[in-house]
C-alpha cells in the first residue's frame, strides 16, 4: 500500500466504516474498517490528535485569548493601512449578528478545536474494540479523552453553547447537530478529564510531550474554577503537589524552553511541542508579538538569526501600559516578559516600544522558531491552589502556595489573609506570572471581572491613543470597543452549513 499522510487518512476516516461482515471493504482505500488493527494505528492516530495544538498556539489563541483582553494591544501603522479583523478582536468590536460573526480567527480556531475532536473521536469510538497492552491502551485513550475535553474546554468559553460531537461523523446529515447547553458541554468535559486522569501516566514514566495525570488533574481543576467548585479544585490541585511529580524551576526565565533545549522541564504539566527547521513542526510565534515596521539591524538583537528581514505591516500584541504598571516593584518577572526595542522607521515621537519577551528565544532562521509554548505550568496550579483555598476563607493555607510563587519572582512574601485582600493580591500575581500565556481573558470573564475591566481599559485606550503605540494624530475607530461580551459570535461560515446556528 502506497504511504499516506496523516492529514488525508483522516479525510477517509469514518466514511467507509464496515457495517457487518458481510459488507466488503476496499482494501486500496484506508477506512476504520481497514486501520484501527494494532497499537501503532491507534499511536498514529493519537499523534494526529495533537497536531492541531500548534496552529491554535501559534496562530490563534494569543489573538482570541490574549490580545482579546487588556493585557496586549495591536502596534497600529497607519502606512500600513489596516489589519481589520485582528484589530476588531484586540478593540472588542467583533461585528456580531444574532450570535454569529464572520470574523476569519474565530472560525479558524473554531474549526482546529473541532479537527481535535474528529480525530479523538475516531480513536475512541475503535480502541476498545481491538486487542493490545492493556497499560498501552489506557495511556492512549486517556490521551484521547484529555485532548477531546480541552478542546471542549476552549470551545465552550469561547462559544458556550455548541454541537456536542461524540461519535465519528460518517456523511452530511451527521455532521450537523443542535448546540448542547453549557452544562451539558461541562458535563463530558469533567467526564472525560475524569477517565483520562485512570488511564494516564504520571509525568516521570510518560513520554515527553505527551499529556499525563497531572496534566489532567489540572484540565479538570481548572474546570472545577471555572465553576466554582472550589473544593472539588483543592483535592485536585493537592494531588499534584503531593505527586512530587512538579517542582517551581529556580529561576522564571527557565520555565520557558529554549529554541533547543529546557523542554518539557520539571515545572511543565504539558506545552505544545515545536520544531526548528523544514520539517513542519515549527512555529514562529515571536513574530506575531513584535512592532512594525522593523529593519533587520533592529530585529537581529531579538531574534538573533543570520538572516533578518525587514518586518512591515501591523504588529500584534502589544504589552500594554496596563499590564506593564501591573508589576510589582522589584518583581523579576517584569524583565523576563517585557522587552523594549529603539524602532527608526515609526512615526511616533517616542520610538521605543515594548515587546513579548517571554518566547523571544534566539533561532537560527528568520520566521522559524523551535521553543515550546506552555499550556499548564505547575506555578499555575500553586496559583489556582491558593485561590480554591482562599475562597472557602482558608487564608492562611493559601498564602504557603502563593508565597512559592512570589518568592521565585524576588517579592516578599504576602501576609495578607482578609479574603477580599488576598483575592487581590492572588489575581495580580496571576496575571504578572502568565503573561502572554493565553489566560487573561479567561480569567477576567471567570472572575465576573471581564465587563468593568475592559470597559474601562477601552476608555483609557480612546482618551490616548499615543499612550497604546498609535503615532501621534492618529485616532481609535469610532466603534471600538462596543461589543464587550463575554462570548464569541459561532462562526458565520459554520452557520451556513447548519440549521441549528
Amino acid at each position: 500500500m502506497k504511504k499516506i499522510s496523516i492529514i488525508t487518512l483522516f479525510m477517509f476516516l469514518g466514511l467507509t466504516g464496515c457495517k457487518d461482515f458481510l459488507t466488503v471493504v476496499p482494501e486500496t482505500n484506508l477506512s476504520t474498517a481497514i486501520f484501527f488493527t494494532k497499537e501503532a494505528d491507534f499511536q498514529q492516530a493519537v499523534n494526529a490528535s495533537y497536531v492541531p495544538l500548534r496552529p491554535i498556539v501559534n496562530d490563534r489563541a494569543w489573538l482570541l485569548g490574549e490580545m482579546h483582553s487588556d493585557n496586549a494591544y495591536y502596534f497600529r501603522n497607519i502606512l500600513f493601512g489596516a489589519t481589520e479583523q485582528q484589530e476588531d478582536i484586540a478593540d472588542f468590536a467583533v461585528p456580531t449578528a444574532n450570535g454569529v460573526t464572520s470574523n476569519t480567527h474565530v472560525l479558524n480556531q473554531y474549526r482546529l478545536d473541532y479537527q481535535i475532536i474528529a480525530r479523538t473521536n475516531q480513536v475512541l469510538s475503535a480502541i476498545d474494540k481491538v486487542e493490545f497492552n492493556a497499560d498501552s491502551k489506557n495511556n492512549l485513550k486517556g490521551q484521547a479523552q484529555f485532548l477531546r475535553a480541552y478542546a471542549y474546554f476552549e470551545l465552550v468559553r469561547y462559544f458556550g453553547k455548541v454541537p456536542l460531537h461524540l461519535t465519528p461523523v460518517t456523511n452530511r446529515q451527521e455532521a450537523t447537530l443542535e448546540l448542547s447547553d453549557v452544562e451539558a458541554v461541562y458535563a463530558q468535559i469533567i467526564k472525560d478529564a475524569s477517565a483520562a486522569i485512570t488511564g494516564l501516566l504520571p509525568k516521570s514514566k510518560q513520554e515527553a510531550g505527551r499529556v499525563t495525570s497531572g496534566t489532567a488533574r489540572m484540565l479538570l481543576a481548572n474546570v472545577y474554577m471555572v465553576r466554582k467548585n472550589w473544593a472539588e479544585a483543592e483535592k485536585l490541585l493537592k494531588e499534584i503537589v503531593a505527586s512530587g511529580e512538579y517542582k517551581l524551576m529556580p529561576d522564571f526565565n527557565d520555565a520557558f524552553s529554549t529554541n533547543t533545549g529546557n523542554k518539557n522541564n520539571i515545572e511543565s504539566m504539558f506545552e505544545v511541542q515545536f520544531q526548528e527547521g523544514a520539517s513542519g513542526y515549527n512555529g514562529a510565534i515571536i513574530y506575531n508579538y513584535l512592532p512594525r515596521p522593523m529593519s533587520p539591524e533592529e530585529l537581529k538583537p531579538i531574534t538573533g538569526t543570520s538572516n533578518p528581514q525587514p518586518l512591515t505591516g501591523e504588529g500584534n500584541g502589544a504589552p500594554t501600559p496596563d499590564l506593564i504598571n501591573a508589576f510589582e516593584a522589584g518583581d523579576k518577572r517584569k524583565d523576563a516578559t517585557i522587552g523594549y526595542v529603539t524602532i527608526s522607521g515609526s512615526l511616533r515621537a517616542n520610538k521605543v516600544f515594548p515587546y513579548n519577551k517571554k518566547f523571544a528565544k534566539t533561532h537560527s532562521l528568520h520566521g522559524n522558531t523551535g521553543n515550546n509554548f506552555p499550556i499548564y505550568r505547575y506555578a499555575e496550579a500553586l496559583l489556582f491552589l491558593a485561590e480554591a483555598l482562599m475562597e472557602q476563607g482558608k487564608g492562611a493555607e493559601a498564602l504557603t502556595y502563593l508565597n512559592q510563587v512570589r518568592t521565585r519572582a524576588g517579592l516578599p512574601e504576602a501576609t495578607m489573609t482578609a479574603q477580599a485582600d488576598l483575592r487581590k493580591q492572588i489575581y495580580q500575581d496571576r496575571r504578572s506570572e502568565l503573561a502572554f500565556e493565553n489566560k487573561r481573558w479567561f480569567d477576567l470573564v471567570r472572575t465576573g471581572t471581564a465587563v468593568e475591566v475592559i470597559t474601562a481599559y477601552g476608555q483609557r485606550v480612546k482618551a490616548n491613543p499615543v499612550e497604546y503605540y498609535y503615532p501621534e494624530g492618529a485616532t481609535v475607530r469610532s466603534h471600538a470597543f462596543s461589543n464587550i461580551s463575554l462570548l464569541y459570535g459561532l462562526p458565520a461560515d459554520e452557520a451556513a452549513l447548519s440549521p441549528y446556528f
